[in-house]
């Protein structure tokens, strides 16, 4: 990702925070009940308590939260480029690995984790077809054991200046050429879709 494109991520969520506080509208969820639909689809791939997952785009560490209050547990590591959420994903999950930056900046060993999963943080409009979105793909797979969920935003039903979606069945043919077997997922909400990619 560019710079000014890094920055202009960071300047929003900090003007976001400020405005919402710690609150799923901070993270442009429209409400924690979509975000928790998001999360539950995820989950779905497999995920059990004691397994370990890396976030990415983790925000405020929220799947974290959401995983704990159904009685399991996560060896759980989030990254997001926003300094602000990390801060206060830190405060609320002192037990949790939390690092500032995007998924390329950090030396993460191939297969360190069971699982990679990705919320909503391939939704800003980077005007580039979609190959940003095709290289974290590929990466997040490299560093899974089990598998990867992720979702994105539905160009069938949701087409905005400000936000990138993409054909989701263009998406899956992209995963399959990584994972095979890989499955889509697009009947929870209508502008959105979830792709497994299991190893």
């Amino acid at each position: 990702m560019k710079k000014e494109q890094r920055q202009r991520i960071v300047d929003r969520h900090r003007d976001s925070l400020l405005r919402h506080g710690y609150h799923p509208n901070a993270l442009y969820w429209s409400s924690r009940d979509i975000q928790e639909i998001r999360f539950n689809i995820l989950a779905g791939i497999g995920i059990n308590s004691g397994d370990s997952l890396l976030d990415v785009g983790c925000g405020f560490a929220d799947f974290k939260r959401w995983f704990e209050r159904q009685g399991k547990q996560l060896d759980y590591t989030g990254v997001d480029l926003s300094p602000d959420l990390i801060r206060v994903a830190r405060e609320k999950h002192p037990d949790a690995t939390l690092l500032c930056g995007e998924l390329g900046d950090f030396d993460l060993q191939p297969a360190a984790f069971d699982w990679v999963i990705l919320s909503g943080a391939m939704n800003e409009q980077l005007f580039d077809d979609g190959a940003y979105a095709c290289r974290m793909i590929a990466a997040m797979y490299a560093l899974c054991r089990k598998g990867v969920a992720f979702n994105m935003l539905d160009a069938r039903h949701l087409q905005a200046h400000d936000l990138q979606s993409v054909d989701p069945y263009q998406m899956l043919d992209y995963s399959r050429s990584i994972a095979p077997q890989a499955e889509l997922h697009d009947d929870y909400l209508a502008n959105d879709f979830t792709i497994y990619m299991l190893r």
